[in-house]
């Protein structure tokens, strides 16, 4: 049974039918391309391309408007220029459609008119309940349902297979970068999203459509900045619930990416600090890099998690050994040793082998591929081990080694199904495949190859404890005035409620502030204080710095004089005068 919120998004991610808004019959337009994309891609629903000037659209009948339409429309692509875009929103949300994906841009990433449109884009949605995506947006597509709602040349070349991972992306082109390097690794998708300027339909509401899809269980997602923290909230909780792993890249946290952010879809980037620490209480894995989160996301999407971190390492090379070892202890893998009675047992096996943990088999496997299969069952049946890793080089590119390996550790695979293997190995993709089909994780470089077991224990773990009950509302609380309050009153009752501020008194005269500068000490700030006049700084209400009685009676003359002058209706509760404080994070409630 889905939720009222899953099935206001149904129609967006799942439609039955599609209009596209200026279709072309140019296949490489704009306009041009979901038309043969649906076509050619299987597309089992109704396809309408709307264009007053053609009568066929690439062999569709074309219409000449969305409202010549006879039939339901799930969903809209629009893409159609600026200008036109909210008279044909209007039009979509005359004919019922339910939802449109706005490829247009030009709106709040350029100008202020941009904006005023997005702002009556978000309007219409709000009045109608119909879902928009975008606009400036790439687009969505079902891997499932086959619906290829995108001009993106990602999906062209080879089409994507069907799996458990969800994508979101606030940027169209990195979106399908990432989409496709997971498609290259081998994974499969359920959905691809990507929110542009979010008018209506945000990235977190992408997330909890995805956490809670039953056919999503892994959830990637690049990140610009957040408009709505409730909602984030609410969806990461829900996929925390739902046992769905959450990897996202969130960028932007530098000063001059944080700029960069704001005039690519006019977001505001937000505070590092905070993001940090809402990842870690929702059990968010945070990448850092495009590769990180499509190996993390590869690896969560085989649905296997340690549980604990005692890691075995089996190896071919001794070198390789010491380096995956290594790579353990910087991400906190317990490379415990094996039993003494045990690595006994395996000196008997190969003499010269290392049996502590890393094992070294050597290359005497090359002579009999049991030893593999005995080590490996040594490590998990004796020593315990959570999760197992294991060093390979180049065997993929053997289609011989390749078989032997798998017949060797295919036992092993069947007879500890629950613990996570992966292997360090590269060569033909088809043999990648092989290996992976068998549920055994494969990566190219030893240190990821431990990396990825150490983010699936965290992962586990995070999932095993509940998240912590938001504070309870206390029995008494403050009694809310029935007019507005000023500032020093407004902070008089966030501090009664828990929530401190800089040292500060209101004063009535130049006198009475200079009094209470002394008594907390300079250098103050002074401001004005009227529930009437909520821009201080450009009325010159507000003077800092002041190191001196002095030069706080003359501020206090010179504030009151500029409030009066710009405001004279104003209603003046008297100055504020505050400790100076400089850095840490600004706070707006």
């Amino acid at each position: 049974m889905t939720t009222q919120f899953y099935d206001s998004l149904r129609p967006l991610f799942r439609p039955r039918s599609i209009a596209i808004l200026g279709a072309s019959g140019d296949p490489a337009r704009i306009g041009g391309k979901p038309v043969r994309l649906l076509k050619d891609f299987g597309f089992g629903g109704k396809i309408y391309p709307v264009n007053p000037n053609h009568e066929t659209v690439q062999g569709l009948p074309a219409y000449a408007s969305v409202g010549d339409i006879k039939g339901t429309v799930d969903q809209a692509i629009m893409a159609v220029p600026a200008r036109l875009a909210v008279q044909v929103a209007q039009e979509c949300a005359a004919k019922g459609v339910k939802s449109i994906v706005a490829f247009t841009s030009g709106f709040a990433e350029m100008s202020a008119d941009g904006i005023a449109m997005q702002e009556r884009l978000s309007e219409i949605a709000r009045e109608s309940g119909m879902r928009i995506m975008g606009p400036n947006c790439l687009g969505i597509f079902s891997v499932r349902d086959r619906s290829w709602s995108t001009f993106s040349s990602s999906v062209e070349m080879v089409r994507p297979k069907t799996g458990p991972i969800g994508i979101v992306s606030q940027s169209g082109a990195f979106g399908a970068h990432f989409f496709a390097l997971a498609r290259e690794r081998g994974c499969g998708f359920s959905y691809w999203a990507t929110t542009g300027n979010e008018c209506d339909v945000e990235f977190a509401d992408c997330v909890r459509f995805y956490a809670e899809d039953k056919d999503t269980k892994v959830i990637l997602g690049y990140m610009e900045g957040c408009r709505d923290a409730e909602r984030l909230y609410e969806a990461l909780a829900i996929a925390h619930a739902n046992g769905k792993p959450v990897v996202m890249m969130k960028v932007g946290n530098s000063d001059i990416g944080a700029h960069a952010v704001a005039s690519h879809t006019a977001s505001l980037a937000g505070s590092n600090d905070v993001y940090e620490a809402v990842f870690k209480h929702f059990n968010v894995h945070r990448a850092r890099t495009a590769r990180e989160l499509v190996d993390i996301g590869y690896a969560c999407s085989f649905g296997q998690y340690p549980k604990g971190k005692r890691l075995g390492i089996v190896t071919i090379s001794g070198g390789a050994g010491v380096l995956m070892a290594d790579a353990a202890a910087d991400v906190d893998l317990d490379v415990a040793p094996m039993p003494a009675k045990t690595q006994a047992r395996l000196k008997k096996l190969i003499p010269f082998a290392g049996t502590r943990n890393p094992v070294d088999t050597t290359a005497m496997f090359y002579n009999d591929w049991s030893l593999l299969t005995k080590n490996f069952d040594a490590m998990l049946s004796e020593g315990n081990y959570d999760s197992i890793a294991s060093f390979f080089t180049s065997f993929a590119f053997s289609d011989a080694l390749t078989d032997k390996l798998l017949e060797a550790i295919r036992p092993i695979r069947k007879k500890f199904p629950d613990r996570p293997m992966a292997l360090s190995i590269f060569g033909d993709p088809k043999n990648l495949r092989k290996i992976e089909a068998e549920g055994i994780l494969a990566f190219e470089d030893p240190a990821q190859t431990i990396f990825a077991l150490s983010a699936l224990a965290r992962l586990h773990a995070g999932f095993q404890r509940k998240l912590p009950a938001p504070p309870a509302i206390p029995a008494k609380t403050p009694r809310m005035p029935k007019r507005a309050l000023n500032e020093y009153e407004a902070k008089r009752l966030l501090k009664r409620a828990g929530v401190p501020a800089a040292r500060e008194s209101l004063a009535s005269s130049p006198a009475d502030a200079a009094k209470k500068a002394a008594a907390i000490g300079f250098p103050v700030v002074m401001k004005i204080v009227s529930p009437d006049i909520l821009h201080k700084t450009e009325i010159g209400g507000v003077k800092l710095n002041l190191g001196s009685q002095s030069a706080v009676r003359k501020a206090y003359g010179e504030i009151l004089a500029s409030a009066r002058k710009a405001e004279p209706d104003a209603r003046i509760d008297g100055i504020l005068v505050a400790k100076l404080i400089g850095g840490g994070v600004e706070t707006i409630l």
